[in-house]
This record gives structure tokens, sequence and C-alpha cells, in this order.
């Protein structure tokens, strides 16, 4: 099954205090495509990082839907995996708020392809996010486990 799982470290960057959007996608139980990226903007949220980062995973997964479409495989559901309740909430109200309407426009398509169920954004618990790995110093207990 193709899964996508998503985070960002928000401000990390010292000096820009921009913030680092990364994903990772895992097909078959195994990492087959991942970024982890400095981003050009500088987020005034953790909300607007992880939805930076989030609308990066589902350019990522919707390429590989299709492609692996072409190659005849098939799944029913698509899902990219967010440990960030807002950004789940922000996608699912196309209300705009105070604390988010700063945020580009650029990212708010993933509201359509949602809309049109082309993949689903689930609420993943931080323990079992693979891209924290990426984003985070992981305990070596987290690891063996």
């Amino acid at each position: 099954m193709l899964l996508g799982y998503t985070d960002s470290n928000m401000a990390r960057g010292v000096d820009s205090r921009k913030s680092t959007s990364i994903y990772l996608i895992t097909f078959a139980g195994g990492a087959v495509s991942w970024q982890s990226k400095l981003r050009k903007c500088v987020a005034l949220s953790t909300t607007e990082a992880e939805y930076i980062a989030t609308a990066e995973a589902f350019k990522e997964i919707l390429w590989m839907k299709k492609f692996l479409n072409e190659l005849g495989h098939d799944q029913d559901d698509y899902a990219v995996n967010c440990d960030n309740q807002s950004v789940i909430h922000l996608t699912k109200n196309l209300m705009f708020h105070s604390r988010s309407k700063h945020i580009d426009i650029h990212y708010h398509w993933i509201q359509e392809e949602l809309d049109e169920k082309k993949l689903k954004l689930e609420k993943i618990h931080t323990n079992f996010n693979w891209s924290d790995m990426i984003t985070k110093t992981i305990p070596t207990k987290k690891v063996e486990d």
C-alpha cells in the first residue's frame, strides 16, 4: 500500500527562521520517496509549516499514484498521515480564520483533492510518524521497538 507521512520543523533555520518541510512515501512497507527541504518562505505558525509540508507530500503521492496506476497497481485509498490536528481541521474547513488567512493560496489546492476523494488526510500519532526520523533526534529505544 502506498502511504505518505509528513512533518515539519518550524523556524529551524537559526539565521533565517525558515522551516523545513519533510515527507516520506512508503510502498509495501519500505521508503520509496522522501524529501527534506528548507522552505523559501518564513512560516508564521506551526500550522502553516505543517500545511506546506502536507501540500508537498500530496504532490508526490499523486504522482506516485499515477505512476503505479500505469503499472497496473490500484488500491482503494491513498492516504497521507499528518501528526498536526490543526492541519487536518484546516483542510476540512474552507472558512478562513485570522490565524490561517496568511497562508498562501498556493497551498490550498489540497482541499480540492480531498473533496474529490483522490486522497485522504489522516491523523497519526507522533510516535508512529515515520517522517519524524528525518526531523527529530530519535531515541535508541524507539528505533529498537
